[in-house]
């Protein structure tokens, strides 16, 4: 086990710089592991139950104690994380936005994470609107009357902050969870 040493920021309040004072880890691709290694008889394929059951759990743990809001923030900060460490280790190296699209959908598709498309680009502006269908988080879930891809806004913001270089607001406007068979998300650079 690693452990990691985090100043407090002056101003924090004591709960949260004694929380940070001391991590367990600090998130690096290599916290993935060697699946081959690791698991030579299972491999690397899970069901997307397992999944969901250890996402929903985690989100209703941080709900009950720190509130909706909070865990929506939490689980898209995780997705920005892990948005840019995919494209750092999976989808790096793309030349134009092209091949940039051509590489994710490929990549989310093997990876069985979803199937990506770009509806509306207007890249002078860096404006988006992209759909996920077949998504981890919420395909085929009952329709509960409110999006719950959070994880997914922070993903692609992450992405597409590691690709452009600027900071991006991703947000959810159709889901399962609303009744949408795809999940649809619009993307703006942060001015």
């Amino acid at each position: 086990m690693i452990l990691v040493q985090v100043l407090a920021h002056p101003g924090d309040d004591g709960e949260e710089a004694n929380a940070m004072a001391e991590r367990k880890y600090a998130f690096s691709w290599a916290l993935l592991g060697d699946v081959g290694l690791g698991r030579p008889n299972l491999g690397p394929t899970t069901r997307l139950e397992t999944y969901r059951l250890m996402q929903f759990t985690f989100r209703d743990v941080i709900e009950q104690r720190h509130g909706a809001a909070e865990a929506d923030r939490i689980f898209q900060e995780a997705g920005v994380m892990a948005g840019k460490a995919f494209y750092a280790n999976v989808l790096k190296g793309a030349a134009d936005f092209p091949e940039f699209v051509a590489k994710a959908q490929k990549a989310l598709a093997d990876l069985s994470i979803g199937i990506l498309r770009i509806e509306k680009a207007d890249m002078d502006a860096l404006s988006l609107v992209l759909t996920m269908a077949e998504d981890l988080d919420c395909s085929g879930l009952p329709d509960l009357g409110t999006e719950v891809c959070t994880y997914d806004e922070g993903f692609l913001a992450g992405m597409l902050e590691a690709f452009t270089g600027k900071a991006f607001r991703v947000k959810e406007i159709d889901c399962w969870c609303t009744g949408g068979r795809t999940c649809r998300f619009t993307a703006d650079v942060i001015a």
